[in-house]
């Protein structure tokens, strides 16, 4: 029988990672693929490979069970709604049930490691609460929690190289950096099996590193030195303050320095090669494809 997959958030880069997975890597039919979105126009060359593209919103509660029929393995990924407290969770748990309305067969979702009670991470909770609404939804499920993406390196990498200095205060704790590509790769084989167990996997990079062996390495790349300095988690906030940064982002940023000391991020597993079947890229490979982005 013919499974039909859906993916939500597909205009996003993980969301499109996933779909080009499915058809290019795993060669599932563009008919048995839905991708939905806010946003359907961005959406044309998927739908012009014969992708179906569907509308849903997910502060459109009806939206998103229209969206969700006739799906029977549904990928949530977990949306980028950070400026509201409270709004993601509220989100993610009107498609929980909006997969249980619509007859969803398999329920896949993108968490986080370690979302248990206690994270130091602030949004953890978003991710605890829907995997808890997930598991009593009685849908069978496959929960990804996705590790660092290499890509986030990117987001402060050029100031760091411009000023030299790198400030944090994650201490030696480690991360372990896993490239997009590669946890899309994992999720897609995830999506497409036949797998009907209920099962969580934690998906990182294949080596862990501390800020300070991150730094070494980009050094190794662009050739420009980076000074490490550790902060206190309230010095790197009012650093980060200073520098322009609205509060609550800045506390947001600082946490996940807090859980990376803590030990929470820098697990290592072998789940993303086992699902794609294929080797994930290293820290520095990705590095060595990446050295314009890095430098700005």
């Amino acid at each position: 029988m013919n499974k039909t997959l859906l993916v939500t958030g597909a205009s996003g880069q993980l969301g499109r990672g996933v779909i080009n997975h499915l058809l290019d890597t795993f060669k599932v039919p563009a008919a048995q693929i839905i991708a939905t979105t806010r946003t359907p126009a961005n959406l044309a060359d998927l739908a012009a490979r014969g992708v179906t593209v569907r509308e849903a919103d997910f502060d459109d509660h009806a939206s998103l069970a229209k969206a969700f029929a006739g799906a029977s393995r549904v990928l949530v990924i977990s949306t980028n709604e950070l400026a509201v407290q409270g709004k993601r969770r509220e989100q993610q748990l009107a498609a929980v049930a909006a997969a249980r309305q619509a007859g969803v067969a398999h329920l896949h979702y993108t968490s986080m490691p370690n979302t248990e009670p206690g994270s130091p991470v602030l949004f953890a909770p978003d991710h605890y609460d829907t995997e808890q609404a997930i598991k009593a939804s009685g849908i069978p499920y496959t929960i990804f929690r996705n590790g660092w993406y290499d890509e986030n390196l990117f987001m402060a990498m050029p100031q760091i190289l411009a000023s030299g200095q790198w400030y944090t205060s994650a201490g030696d704790g480690r991360i372990s950096y896993g490239a997009r590509d590669d946890l899309a790769a994992a999720i897609a084989a995830g999506l497409a099996s036949d797998a009907s167990e209920s099962t969580t996997y934690t998906l990182t990079g294949p080596q862990a590193y501390t800020t300070a062996e991150v730094a070494a390495l980009v050094t190794e790349v662009t050739g420009k030195p980076i000074q490490v300095v550790q902060l206190s988690d309230e010095a790197l906030t009012e650093g980060m303050k200073a520098a322009g940064l609205p509060e609550p982002i800045a506390r947001l940023l600082v946490s996940f320095d807090a859980a990376t000391r803590a030990g929470g991020l820098g697990m290592v597993t072998d789940s993303v090669e086992k699902l794609s079947g294929r080797k994930s890229m290293s820290l520095g490979q990705f590095l060595e494809a990446n050295k314009a982005a890095l430098v700005g």
